[in-house]
């Protein structure tokens, strides 16, 4: 008798063993879309969160947490029993940058087409003048809400036209749609609240906002909350907003899966340091891109500031390799500006460089980046765990180096380790700059500086930024200003010479960096800007010290005037604005035609009820989240 023959190993991580299952059109959009499996995060989640259990996921960065919440969002919302009322919202998606926020909102979308009610009854409305037909099955209808693109009277238009029931966008633009009166979140209707990269939105001060929030929910909802890191203040909303939830942390593990250690990056991530002066961080980072074995066609190269970006967006086409692309993006750029960039760089097809600063370190999906380099090590620690996992991310082999400086930096290795964050010395490629390197990448800059002196002025304001950055490290005991070489790094920037700044009050080198200027003829190439600047410059030197000590006098007189002075000027100010406010509005409004005028004044109604709303709960919310106010 033959012997049996032994079973099929069964795949805990194929999509269709989940319990509860996946409706079939999720599983053929994921079949589609190129997700052969689940990841670790999502096997372990989505079996929670399509259940009626709160979640707190604490998983790698590049992990799949995106799609975590939304498969069960989207399916719960299709499986009631009629479709939603019409303003009444289901389900909230809460962002703490609006870049994240429209990249949830896309994967969203991408999905929904998959949906064939949906994408026939609700998704050609989306961008539509027309009002949404209802629907007689359940269908899903998103809105983005965030700020720079549209205003809080277009959201709210929006919202009472497509009647939406999935949610996404930073908080504050919630905070204002949930307060109009014709928001509704009821007990019935309401399911699941997700809190994405928690962390990151208390770090960036949304902690009234989430109270808000929270205050405009039902109790009895599903609460998600999806993070690279959980700290004691996220320990505070989980207190507050969920209920005991299911805590979900995902650990690296190897091919014969065996844990050997807690990580915090992805396996696939190889994380590397180097030992660079500051003069020959540059020069180093060329030879990187030039010695890799396959170049990367996706690099993020990190700086400290937004003012060293928008000086080494020039300085850095001089010293990269020939056939790089490179795309600045920080957070002082207008939204525009921001998205535009954010998309040159995602639509890139020859080898190009992201030059950014920790805008770009959390929650962003920028799929397959091969290269993250950090030129400077973060000021918060725990943001190099982000930045470095840029790379690496759904397998997708990475490579994560940072640049350290010669001396105690060199302590932020074993500073890592202890935090569980291992990185190893750069051996291959090997990395050989030498003093005449430097020198050059020096040259080839203050060359570029010489052109114009709007590119000069940008590295005085990048360098002091850089510097107050430098010393607000928290690991003080590794980055300390006393220990840097003020000469090397003047000559690593290309400066053409030394600003005043505090840090330097002591130091004792050459301030001219050994660089002859003629500043009186050193000209601006915008022709506005040097105009005024020979304009001052023929006034005199006493009249613009003149001007200096006016300028003194009005920051002192500024410090030192009584608070009722200050106060009246701003009352005065902020009457001023009103009345140019209400000239303009009389402007746009006296070319719309008399069915437009009443659509314009039942839509400024609507805002006032926000307005008041909002005004009731900001005085009810101390009452109602006491243990959880700062």
């Amino acid at each position: 008798m033959a012997p049996d023959k032994a079973a099929p190993k069964r795949n805990s991580r194929a999509w269709n063993v989940l319990k509860p299952g996946l409706d079939q059109w999720i599983l053929d959009a994921m079949a589609t879309m190129g997700y052969a499996q689940m990841t670790p995060v999502q096997a372990a989640t989505i079996p929670h969160f399509l259940g009626n259990k709160d979640v707190v996921v604490e998983a790698v960065t590049g992990s799949g947490k995106t799609l975590t919440f939304l498969l069960p969002i989207i399916q719960k919302i299709l499986r009631a029993e009629e479709p939603t009322k019409r303003h009444h919202v289901s389900a909230i998606i809460v962002s703490p940058t609006r870049e994240l926020a429209a990249q949830i909102h896309t994967v969203l979308l991408s999905l929904l087409k998959f949906h064939s009610d949906t994408a026939e009854h609700a998704l050609p409305y989306l961008d539509d003048e027309e009002k949404r037909p209802d629907t007689t099955r359940p269908v899903v209808v998103p809105q983005l809400l965030v700020g720079g693109t549209t205003t809080v009277a277009q959201d709210l238009s929006t919202f009472l036209r497509t009647s939406p029931n999935i949610l996404v966008g930073s908080p504050g633009r919630l905070v204002e749609l949930l307060s109009s009166p014709h928001v509704h979140c009821p007990q019935l209707a309401f399911q699941s609240l997700v809190l994405d990269e928690g962390d990151r939105l208390l770090d960036l001060g949304f902690k009234n906002d989430l109270q808000r929030i929270l205050g405009c929910l039902p109790k009895q909802r599903r609460t998600g909350l999806f993070s690279a890191s959980v700290s004691e203040a996220v320990g505070e909303i989980i207190r507050v907003g969920l209920r005991n939830p299911v805590k979900i942390e995902v650990k690296v593990k190897m091919k014969d899966g065996a844990i050997v250690e807690d990580r915090r990056t992805p396996a696939s991530l190889q994380m590397r340091y180097l030992v660079k002066p500051a003069s020959q961080k540059l020069p180093a980072l060329a030879q990187l891109l030039e010695k890799l074995p396959v170049t990367p066609q996706r690099s993020i190269v990190f700086l400290s500031t937004c003012a060293a970006v928008d000086y080494f967006q020039h300085m850095l086409p001089e010293i990269l390799p020939k056939g790089f692309g490179l795309v600045p993006l920080h957070g002082k750029h207008p939204a525009k500006v921001r998205e535009k960039n954010f998309n040159r760089f995602l639509m890139s097809v020859a080898p190009t460089i992201l030059l950014t600063t920790d805008l770009a370190a959390r929650g962003l999906d920028i799929p397959q980046v091969d290269l993250v380099v950090q030129i400077d090590a973060p000021s918060d620690p725990k943001v190099f765990i982000h930045r470095s996992g840029r790379a690496g991310r759904a397998g997708r082999k990475g490579l994560a180096v940072v640049m350290l400086h010669p001396g105690p930096e060199e302590d932020y290795v074993r500073f890592l380790e202890i935090r569980k964050t291992p990185i190893q010395p750069l051996v291959k490629p090997e990395i050989t700059t030498s003093q005449e390197d430097a020198d050059e990448a020096s040259r080839r800059i203050r060359q570029v500086a010489r052109t114009d002196r709007a590119i000069y002025d940008k590295a005085q304001r990048g360098f002091v930024s850089w510097a107050r950055s430098y010393g607000a490290h928290q690991a003080t005991s590794i980055f300390k200003s006393a220990d840097l070489d003020w000469e090397d790094l003047a000559h690593g920037w290309g400066l053409l010479r030394m600003p005043k700044m505090p840090e330097l009050k002591t130091w004792k080198g050459d301030k001219t960096l050994g660089q002859t200027m003629d500043w009186d003829t050193f000209a601006y190439r915008e022709r506005a800007r040097e105009k005024a600047r020979q304009e001052a410059l023929a006034a005199g030197p006493d009249v613009h010290a003149a001007a200096k000590a006016e300028e003194i006098a009005k920051r002192k007189r500024k410090n030192t005037e009584a608070w009722s002075d200050k106060h009246e000027k701003e009352d005065v100010r902020a009457e001023r604005r009103e009345k140019r406010r209400k000239k303009r509005e009389a402007e746009r409004t006296s070319h719309l035609t008399e069915e437009e005028k009443v659509k314009e004044a039942k839509l400024q109604d609507l805002i006032q009820q926000v307005r008041q709303r909002n005004q009731a709960k900001e005085a009810a919310e101390d009452a109602e989240f006491g243990g959880f106010s700062d």
